[in-house]
């Protein structure tokens, strides 16, 4: 192929959605024919991320009520297994797929899945509305809110224990 680099076409002649072809010289870098595929150049996202709960209605409570958060879906999959996915009210973002744990292994999880640090972070447009709501649903904060110089930010905990940050980006 004329204008090609091990058969992929150049930045200038590809279309926006194929992967970018870079050349490099380091060969512990290299893909098959001396070219690195810059995946970059595809759209990705995190769609979900997995919270291990104990019960889903009372984590779909939790999250509904306390938290503000829509319920997106439940559907049942099997017996024991169903698929809950909650999130933010007109939220594009990430989404939470709350799992019932399962194991023993998983219930160790519960409420400690990041090993005792911040595990989320909960972006808001209006910081004090936001804690003065979750406040008054009972949500657990642990400390007075602070101002960084990134934003305004508090720590406060899920039903089970997990930390997350409330947090309003200057």
């Amino acid at each position: 192929m004329v204008g090609t680099v091990g058969g992929i076409l150049p930045l200038a002649e590809r279309k926006a959605s194929e992967p970018r072809a870079v050349a490099r010289s380091n060969p512990g870098r290299v893909h098959g024919s001396g070219v690195l595929i810059d995946y970059c150049a595809m759209p990705q996202t995190i769609g979900h991320v997995t919270l291990v709960v104990r019960n889903y209605d009372e984590a779909i409570e939790f999250f509904t009520k306390a938290m503000g958060f829509e319920l997106l879906e439940d559907t049942r999959l099997d017996q024991e297994k169903r698929w809950v996915l909650v999130g933010p009210r007109g939220s594009a973002g990430t989404r939470l797929l709350l799992a019932e744990a399962a194991t023993e292994e998983q219930r160790s999880s519960i409420g400690n899945q990041a090993g005792g640090r911040v595990f989320l972070f909960l972006q808001t447009d209006d910081f004090w509305r936001d804690y003065q709501r979750m406040v008054a649903a009972g949500v657990r904060f642990k400390e007075q809110p602070r101002e960084e110089s990134y934003g305004v930010v508090a720590v406060f905990e899920d039903l089970y224990g997990n930390k997350w940050d409330l947090i309003q980006r200057k």
